[in-house]
């Protein structure tokens, strides 16, 4: 386990000696060349590139001011991950099992979790749902490796803000970033191989009913959250005001019984009211 403290590893530039690379922009398969890096069934990181440069400079305006604990079960990532610059003034502790996950949150009340669903010992579900009540304003980014409804509808259950495949990492969608960009903002992301595998095949029984159906422009608003967006850009999309935004969130959350907007979003995807791929 990590406590914060600790000097890290860095070049003589200052810059972070070793960094995995799932977390940048990604390179396409098969030689070629994209924004900086190279990509020959390997990745090459070349500093001097200008979007790698932007990529460094969003995550640390991202980390500004965060408190943030990373568990991760493999131990070259979750090492890579914790020694770039963007991410070590901000983390106040960083483990490789469950157990010492719910500590680190209970002693250092971080406002941000990111971590992976399998870990040397324990699971990152598990650890979500703990520090969802351990703290319940600390945001929550989980990397799942299972690419399963059942995975996924069990890691939003579990309260998870954000949720990204670990092969979406390093693919050109920009999932790393736009996760959390999304989830340090106080956003949901579910992109949308998650959110159609949100969606349960058949009726779930374990449902209670609702007390009062949603309506239409509820749903609307629903399913926009779900795909992470502001109260600002939904009422430019649905062409109401932001208070009426609000308005019609407030009455979702209300008749789907959720604590806030991340729980209002994925009970509406599992109650089957919105389209996932909207």
């Amino acid at each position: 386990m990590y406590q914060s403290g600790r000097p890290g590893v860095v070049d003589q530039t200052g810059r972070v000696g070793f960094i995995r690379l799932s977390w940048l922009p990604a390179v396409p398969v098969g030689g070629s060349r994209y924004n900086g890096l190279r990509c020959c069934n390997s990745m090459e990181l070349r500093f001097e590139s200008r979007v790698l440069q932007e990529s460094i400079q969003r995550a640390a305006a991202l980390f500004a001011e965060r408190r943030m604990v990373v568990v991760f079960g493999d131990r070259l990532t979750l090492l890579s991950f914790s020694l770039m610059e963007p991410v070590r003034a901000s983390l106040v502790g960083a483990a490789t099992t469950e157990s010492e996950g719910v500590d680190l949150v209970r002693r250092n009340r971080p406002d941000l979790l990111i971590c992976s669903s399998d870990l040397e010992t324990g699971y990152g579900i598990n650890l979500l749902r703990q520090v969802k009540q351990a703290q319940p304003v600390c945001n929550l980014l989980i990397v799942l490796v299972r690419e399963t409804a059942a995975v996924v509808q069990e890691a939003m259950e579990a309260g998870a803000d954000g949720v990204i495949f670990k092969s979406s990492l390093g693919s050109g969608h920009g999932d790393m970033i736009g996760a959390l960009q999304a989830v340090a903002e106080g956003d949901v992301y579910f992109p949308e191989e998650i959110r159609r595998l949100a969606v349960p095949a058949t009726a779930d029984p374990s449902l209670p009913e609702l007390i009062e159906a949603l309506t239409p422009r509820e749903c609307d608003v629903a399913a926009a959250v779900a795909c992470g967006f502001k109260n600002n850009a939904i009422a430019e999309r649905l062409g109401i005001s932001q208070e009426t935004v609000k308005t019609h969130v407030g009455n979702a959350m209300q008749k789907l019984q959720a604590r806030d907007r991340t729980q209002m979003a994925v009970k509406a995807l599992r109650y089957g009211l919105i389209n996932p791929l909207d």
